[in-house]
């Protein structure tokens, strides 16, 4: 579980935009960059080359 005042401060490393974190997938979501930044054992890995490019489908859902 990801703490919410953590989540309120964090912001895209690539757009500044909020983050959405989606529990499921252990994700913090970015739909302005399209990058899905993984959460390891409840630490945001905030680094681009880490992030997963989000599907055509996912950045629409939002």
């Amino acid at each position: 579980m990801l703490d919410p005042k953590l989540l309120e401060i964090l912001v895209c490393p690539v757009s500044k935009a909020p983050l959405e974190y989606d529990r499921e997938k252990q994700e913090l979501v970015c739909r302005a960059s399209g990058l899905a930044y993984p959460v390891r054992d409840g630490i945001p890995v905030m680094l681009e080359s880490e992030a997963r490019q989000l599907t055509l489908e996912e950045r629409e859902r939002g």
